[in-house]
């Protein structure tokens, strides 16, 4: 899933194709799936070409679809294409992890038939990757265009990520209406997110006040996790759920107050995306 040099890749040269496919098949992948969906649906010809045909790379095709989908009179696409091109093209993680992000939605998600799908109509993923250019911003000291760009994204896709905010690679926020992620959280790579999720504070404290999610960790749709407080790694959080205390590695939590229902059932929860409830172990407080 290597970005390589993928930027500098023309996909239409003759003989490029084997290239292509070598160093981004990622990029590869979503070009063959465009191609195959003009041929099949003519009424998506002018949208498949204008969001990825007409791209060079997966990062020029993604900051053209963010930026057009998050401009308005106020910000305009050009301007805000120009933000993901500099963003996307100054810091290599983020072509990593976008590739790792598309092909996690494709592996996890049921409803998705082709890693193009997410580029063109999953808004988790679309938020996901406009957080990235913002965090981006964030980090350089330009925090007054990331929080607009936050603004823009809460408005437009209805997730609310804090740009302050880390997350990880091989993430997927399924339906993602309602997530909201504080200033101070953390999320893990591997780390798969429903719809309603949030990841708060408990109040009006400052400073550090928001969860640490490690790796592989399964949130189901509804739940909270308050405070400065650690997800284990590999563990489940049930959907609906209250979480105030530290979680085990390797549990399923449940409840309001969310308790220790069990293991998490499998060894990468997150991927397994298994949200049942174990019925045959005991409880155990947090």
């Amino acid at each position: 899933m290597s970005a390589g040099n993928s930027t500098n890749v023309g996909f239409n040269v003759v003989g490029r194709r084997a290239e292509l496919k070598e160093l981004d098949p990622v990029w590869f992948r979503i070009r063959e799936e465009a191609e195959g969906q003009v041929q099949a649906e003519p009424l998506l010809a002018s949208l498949i070409h204008a969001t990825v045909l007409s791209h060079g790379s997966l990062e020029s095709a993604l900051s053209y679809t963010l930026a057009h989908k998050l401009a308005n009179e106020d910000m305009r696409s050009m301007a805000l294409r120009a933000v993901f091109d500099e963003a996307f093209g100054d810091d290599p993680r983020i072509a990593h992890a976008v590739r790792a992000d598309v092909v996690a939605v494709f592996d996890r998600d049921p409803a998705c038939a082709a890693y193009l799908d997410p580029i063109l109509y999953f808004k988790g993923f679309q938020a996901l990757q406009s957080y990235r250019a913002a965090h981006w911003l964030w980090k350089r000291g330009r925090r007054a265009l990331a929080r607009y760009l936050q603004s823009r994204i809460s408005e437009t896709f209805g997730v609310d990520i804090h740009p302050a905010a880390r997350i990880g690679r091989g993430i997927m926020i399924d339906h993602a209406t309602g997530v909201v992620i504080g200033e101070t959280a953390v999320v893990g790579d591997d780390c798969s997110l429903l719809h309603g999720v949030t990841l708060g504070g408990t109040g009006k404290e400052a400073g550090d006040r928001h969860p640490k999610i490690e790796r592989g960790v399964l949130i189901g749709a509804g739940a909270s996790v308050l405070g400065n407080i650690r997800v284990g790694h590999c563990s489940r959080v049930a959907s609906g759920s209250v979480v105030l205390a530290d979680v085990p590695p390797n549990s399923t939590v449940a409840g309001v107050p969310a308790r220790v229902v069990g293991r998490s059932g499998c060894a990468e929860p997150a991927r397994a995306m298994d949200q049942s409830i174990p019925v045959d172990e005991p409880d155990y407080s947090i």
